[in-house]
């Protein structure tokens, strides 16, 4: 393989390539993965490997094999989005679980166009009689299939929506969203309303209500949403609750840092 041309940012650009590789489904890859993926040459890739072992940024599990380090995890925990907004959202989270007993989960914008945009799951709260859920923490998922993902999207512009929709819809379920027309129209309703809904978009037997609320200081903007089985989805008692518990999360985060 050819080796591409060292960009304005050097290595610093190749190694968070590098690392961007890693996903939630793959945590572990080989040097010939991360090259397949990067474009790099696997030379490359091992000089920069070694220093992100050095650096503790990554680890080495098996010979040949390769993960995140535990040093990134922990300058990922320092993030503001994790220490506080995480922090204020949990004990609503846990009553707002107690009080439903489904999956309640909180979620932001991620990406650094609408094109690349995903609603990227920053905590849970779930129990034992919870339907399973495909979401997990520090995964991001699709915003037109998702309950706090659809109530993200209802609160862009028109030319944000329109950008979005541009890089596609792609389904998760023959229930998904996949024209712009359908989600415009949805999002219309999801305003009207003042929560979104979704009926096994994201996976078959599953429903979600979400609501999201307007940014604070220098948080990013949030949806708070529970999913349940589609056979038990009591809409108007979940999105009564769930409208409560993001009015009372945007309460506390602007008590604390609206000063």
């Amino acid at each position: 393989m050819t080796d591409r041309p060292v960009g304005r940012d050097g290595v610093f650009e190749r190694a968070l390539e590098l690392l961007e590789c890693f996903t939630a489904d793959e945590p572990i890859l080989s040097a010939a993965e991360i090259a397949q993926r990067t474009g790099l040459a696997v030379s490359s890739v091992h000089r920069l490997l070694a220093k992100l072992l050095t650096a503790g940024f990554v680890d080495k599990v098996h010979p040949q094999r390769y993960a995140v380090g535990l040093r990134l995890w922990k300058v990922g925990e320092l993030s503001p989005v994790l220490l506080e907004l995480r922090e204020a959202a949990l004990p609503l989270m846990l009553r707002l679980y107690e009080a439903t007993g489904e999956n309640v989960q909180l979620a932001v914008l991620d990406g650094r166009t609408p094109q690349t945009g995903r609603a990227l799951y920053i905590a849970r709260a779930v129990g034992v009689s919870s339907s399973p859920t495909l979401t997990r923490i520090g995964g991001a998922f699709p915003l037109h299939t998702t309950g706090v993902g659809k109530a993200l999207l209802a609160a862009q512009d028109a030319d944000w929506l329109a950008d979005y929709v541009t890089g596609g819809l792609a389904p998760e379920t023959r229930f998904s969203l996949t024209t712009g027309s359908e989600l415009v129209h949805d999002l219309e309703r999801t305003r009207a309303r003042g929560y979104a809904v979704t009926r096994e978009e994201m996976s078959l037997g599953t429903a979600s209500v979400a609501v999201a609320f307007d940014r604070v200081a220098h948080l990013p903007a949030a949806a708070i949403g529970v999913v349940t089985e589609v056979h038990r989805f009591r809409e108007r008692e979940l999105s009564a609750m769930v409208t409560a518990s993001a009015h009372q999360l945007h309460a506390v985060l602007s008590e604390r840092f609206d000063r």
